[in-house]
């Protein structure tokens, strides 16, 4: 397995006393040319995930292992390397793509930091290798990221995440900021750099159709903590959670007859600061149990005959008893 994540918390002092359980005991895994995906409401933790899969903050507990090395324990060297394999793509290409500096030094810019830029000729080859894959002109070396649009400036971006050669890309809203009539070929340009490079990804993102179609595997997370997890035809096909059920159930379709469904989750998101007691998500659940309110309930295997190849669907509900 390339990437594991086990039991991963990330907590925070507050003002004022307290501490916000961000991240609160997530645990997934995904292998060379998979797609793990993590979906659920703002506030619920994904980009504090994403933060930590890319060592922008430092877990509070548990463990990030890649390719079997412990993230955590590495020394400087290792998290060199760590950083070179591990890249990522963000939600805007206009933030996160310097507006002073033309493409060329864009995409040469981790390869020199990285001392990977050879001599001027190999570093030439190479920017414009990148640019092929993304599926820009030559010419866009010498431009800068204010003369492309939406879509163009994301591929500029992926390209960039792309110049060291990783083996997992961290992919954090990839496509919310650009218009829905770009969001397909961006997402078909990913799929086809993961065909041929066999590349990793751990997707953030609030879209669940673009996770139904490109991902491999989901994580429907709530309040720090995986609600349900699984295969995605599983996740999207069956549903066991019913926050799953009510993401699902409310979430638009490019589908003409289809009218999502409303009233399916009660009241507002609840606090990392004060959780609720037992399943966090009781308060705002229409089919909640006495021992909701009591008990955390335990994460439970939904498919006990299926292959080890396979991740399994499961989900933490004292429903599914």
């Amino acid at each position: 397995m390339l990437l594991e994540v086990q039991d991963l918390k990330k907590h925070f002092p507050a003002r004022g006393g307290g501490t916000v359980r961000a991240v609160d005991g997530v645990s997934f895994a995904v292998d060379a040319g998979q797609t793990f995906a993590l979906v659920g409401e703002s506030g619920c933790g994904k980009t504090t995930i994403a933060r930590q899969l890319l060592l922008l903050e430092r877990p509070s507990a548990g463990a990030i292992r890649f390719d079997g090395q412990d993230v955590m324990s590495l020394d400087r060297k290792g998290v060199l390397a760590y950083r070179r394999q591990v890249q990522a793509v963000f939600q805007d290409p206009s933030s996160s793509l310097n507006p002073r500096l033309k493409v060329s030094m864009l995409l040469a810019e981790p390869l020199l930091a990285h001392g990977q830029g050879g001599d001027r000729a190999a570093l030439r080859a190479r920017l414009l290798e990148l640019l092929e894959i993304v599926g820009l002109p030559p010419g866009a070396l010498e431009l800068y990221p204010h003369e492309f649009s939406g879509g163009q400036r994301q591929r500029i971006a992926v390209a960039r995440a792309l110049a060291l050669r990783p083996r997992l890309l961290v992919l954090d809203e990839p496509t919310s900021a650009l218009d829905v009539s770009i969001r397909a070929q961006i997402v078909n340009l990913l799929a086809e750099i993961q065909r041929s490079f066999g590349l990793a990804y751990v997707v953030i993102a609030h879209d669940l159709a673009l996770v139904e179609h490109f991902s491999s595997a989901v994580g429907v997370m709530y309040l720090g903590n995986i609600a349900e997890s699984g295969p995605s035809s599983a996740v999207f096909g069956s549903p066991r959670h019913p926050y799953t059920q009510a993401l699902l159930g409310s979430a638009p379709r490019p589908d003409p007859d289809h009218q999502p469904a409303e009233g399916l989750i009660l009241g507002d998101i609840g606090s990392a600061l004060h959780p609720p007691p037992g399943c966090k998500f009781h308060p705002r659940c229409p089919r909640a149990l006495p021992a909701c309110a009591a008990e955390t309930p335990p994460m439970r295997r939904l498919d006990p005959a299926a292959g080890a190849a396979m991740p399994a669907h499961q989900a933490a509900c004292h429903l599914l008893q």
